[in-house]
């Protein structure tokens, strides 16, 4: 494979001081480290890899040649003192560098091949790939420092001297023997059982329908032929029994044909009227004493 580095921008150690502040302090303690000499790039290798994240040197541009060529003989250089860890490292990002590579050169616009699309997919994968380990080495660089800071602090080896382990605070309860005794008491008295009342399931207030059914009838036949509406004539009940009371002497009452029922709407309003036919008097209240 044959790369050739064109004449770009120059990424000279001046460079550095416009990236961003953590990736400046990454590259400048990679002085003493891995340095890159290209025809349009020359420092440290970590800036050549933040320069091509924040897009600013383009991969395609970049002799991945020459950079594997430098980076084995700077190998040679180390010697037992390079790590396995960093020589991974390298193999690692040098692959990522190279696919990014490859996946860059294919023609941009619409793709409707879908392996040049499957192509153009794995690029974004690698180009996040390399956003990654740029974050992972910020985060490196910050645990170093916060390790750094750690360790100019030192714990209390002693304990607390003898005198300041006397000085205790006087304790206020602020409640004396016969508080004491009343919160006792109140703890220790029997609680009464709990019982359940019955009044909320039935009023306790006796209606008589016999009753209600007369009182139906006096409104009525007060006045003979005019419809008034159930609503005007349960008014004055006090509560919902006398209003069932009151439902159950109309029924009566049309029962002994005394009046009639009229609801021109469905679940409209009940109108009555009292037929006439009937005196109050002669009226028979026997069925509705069997509601009693």
């Amino acid at each position: 494979m044959t790369e050739t580095g064109t004449a770009g921008v120059e990424a000279s150690d001046a460079e550095a001081k416009e990236v961003e502040a953590p990736d400046a302090a990454a590259a400048e303690t990679d002085q003493q480290g891995f340095r890159v000499k290209l025809a349009n790039f020359e420092g440290p290798f970590d800036l050549l890899l933040n320069l091509i994240s924040q897009h600013r040197l383009d991969v395609t541009e970049v002799a991945l040649h020459a950079v594997t060529d430098e980076f084995i003989a700077y190998t040679r250089e180390m010697g037992a003192e390079l790590g396995l860890e960093q020589t991974t490292e390298f193999l690692v990002i040098a692959a990522t560098l190279l696919d990014l590579k490859a996946a860059r050169l294919l023609p941009t616009g619409e793709v409707d091949d879908p392996e040049d699309l499957a192509l153009l997919e794995a690029r974004d994968l690698l180009f996040a790939r390399l956003l990654q380990y740029r974050a992972y080495k910020q985060v490196a660089a910050l645990f170093g420092e916060l390790e750094a800071a750690a360790l100019q602090r030192y714990p209390r080896a002693v304990s607390l001297e003898q005198r300041f382990t006397a000085l205790l605070p006087e304790v206020t309860l602020g409640v004396d023997a016969n508080g004491f005794a009343e919160v006792a008491v109140a703890a220790l008295t029997p609680r009464p059982v709990p019982t359940v009342g019955l009044d909320h399931l039935h009023d306790m207030h006796n209606v008589s329908v016999p009753g209600q059914a007369r009182r139906m009838a006096t409104l009525l036949s007060a006045q003979p032929g005019v419809w008034l509406t159930f609503r005007d004539l349960v008014a004055d009940c006090v509560n919902g029994l006398e209003v069932v009371g009151s439902f159950l002497g109309l029924l009566e009452l049309f029962r002994e044909r005394a009046v009639v029922f009229e609801q021109p709407e469905a679940l409209g309003e009940l109108q009555v009227s009292w037929t006439g036919e009937r005196e109050t008097d002669d009226l028979s209240m026997e069925k509705a004493e069997d509601y009693e």
